[in-house]
């Protein structure tokens, strides 16, 4: 019956995402303005990152090139997200507005339909760019070929973790009854603020809190670690286990909210 529920679950969203995507070729030049748009942030990144070495050699004890495998870490699972789940943003609204209603009748995972409504057309741009900064400081930070396959399995844990928080912070609407994704924005700039940098400038409190309370790290800082030989290799199981750990607490968040949930006229 899992099994079943799986796969059915995957052909809804799939049929969601496709539809989406369908829309998007219907006007092109809409995508274009929002692929562009998206560059700009990536761009504004690497422009701090060459400025800021131009006058340091480390950031404590992290050279230039791996503060690029640190941002495209940070950049493509977040933009990932807003490819794949990018409708879970709209939680909020569809409370208040009552979209959640049609949802909940279709026979359909709820969770599923939300996540797929719609797909974030600047995240083009932004993944093309953050891309193009994890190359160049994976080029420059030595690591060849081989690393490869455990480079992408670290990107697809961070890029569950990223979606996970994400469901979690947006579910926190159906209590908040309100519009807004409060939490979720939060969550964001405490990334964009935070997961750019190493932890270790931090102190020992928000390296925990980052680590096991809100667990970005295991998406950006310790994949990079990882990799670039600053950590124990036995840390390669800490990423799986914090992604399936955040994808299940997200799914127990929204099936809370669901059962809080009371339509939109209560």
């Amino acid at each position: 019956m899992a099994v079943k529920d799986a796969v059915h679950a995957g052909g809804v969203y799939r049929r969601s995402i496709g539809a989406y995507l369908r829309t998007i070729a219907e006007y092109p030049a809409d995508f274009w303005v929002m692929a562009i748009a998206g560059c700009f942030w990536q761009i504004l990144s690497f422009s701090f990152l060459s400025i800021l070495f131009q006058n340091v050699n480390a950031v404590q004890g992290w050279d230039y090139h791996e503060m690029l495998l640190l941002a495209g870490f940070v950049s493509i699972p977040f933009g990932a997200t807003a490819l794949v789940w990018d409708g879970i943003w709209d939680t909020g609204k569809m409370i208040v507005e009552g979209d959640l209603d049609y949802r909940i009748t279709r026979p359909a995972p709820v969770l599923v339909q939300v996540g797929s409504k719609h797909v974030g057309m600047q995240v083009f741009g932004e993944v093309s760019l953050g891309l193009g900064m994890l190359v160049y400081g994976w080029i420059g930070s030595g690591l060849g070929l081989a690393a490869v396959p455990v480079g992408v399995f670290l990107l697809l844990c961070g890029t569950v973790i990223q979606a996970a928080l994400l469901t979690i912070a947006n579910a926190a609407n159906f209590w908040m009854q309100g519009r807004t994704p409060v939490v979720a924005f939060m969550l964001t700039e405490i990334q964009n603020e935070s997961m750019r940098f190493p932890l270790t400038i931090f102190p020992v409190a928000v390296r925990l809190a980052l680590t096991f309370g809100l667990p970005l790290a295991f998406a950006s800082f310790i994949p990079v670690q990882i990799l670039t030989g600053k950590t124990d290799p036995w840390w390669l199981i800490a990423p799986p286990i914090a992604a399936a750990a955040t994808a299940l607490l997200a799914v127990l968040a929204f099936r809370a909210g669901l059962k809080a949930y009371d339509s939109a006229g209560h």
